[in-house]
């Protein structure tokens, strides 16, 4: 189980996802939402309880978030940092491990595009996920930040796998030219 977190001060979408292979089934996802009239330190105690809660409530066995970025102002990126720190320290309270990933890589994975727009990324949620109608947009984003996860182990377990069978075959290359005598 994977659990995708899109940070934001305000709004922070999550998407639980149950993953066997390549096949990835829907489980849950949502939006822990914070007040405006909420102090910075009010709004990340918010975030911080609902990511707590979620992990406990669905016991995924990690956590992908997405990478900070520089946002539109300098102000707003620092809010985004406290929101993602303040989750990532709910999954290392956890001992999950933690997996970071730029925005555009998600879209890459997930629409195929990394200047994708939300829309695109919420349709193709909801086309991978068989999912009846589309997510609320950080509640998608969130989704697809899991999907690109799984993707990405499963990139590069293949790659390990095929990586390893190169070296096999070195081997037993090897060891077939020195069984004859030649040392070419």
């Amino acid at each position: 189980m994977i659990l995708g977190i899109d940070p934001g001060s305000r709004v922070t979408g999550y998407g639980v996802i149950k993953t066997v292979g390549n096949r990835q089934t829907y489980i849950a996802s949502g939006c822990i939402k914070t007040t405006d009239k909420a102090t910075l330190p009010e709004r990340l105690d918010v975030i911080f309880q609902g990511v707590s809660q979620i992990i406990s409530e669905y016991a995924p066995d990690e956590l992908a978030i997405e990478r900070i970025f520089m946002a539109r102002s300098a102000e707003s990126a620092l809010k985004l940092g406290h929101a993602r720190g303040v989750a990532v320290v709910a999954a290392v309270q956890q001992n999950l491990p933690v997996y970071e990933y730029e925005a555009r890589k998600i879209k890459q994975a997930v629409v195929g595009s990394g200047s994708a727009n939300k829309s695109q990324v919420q349709h193709m949620v909801m086309t991978l996920l068989n999912l009846p109608s589309r997510p609320q947009a950080d509640a998608a984003d969130a989704l697809a930040i899991a999907i690109c996860h799984n993707n990405t182990q499963l990139n590069l377990a293949r790659m390990a796998k095929t990586s390893a069978k190169i070296v096999g075959a070195e081997r037993f290359r090897r060891g077939r030219l020195t069984q004859t005598g030649d040392k070419s």
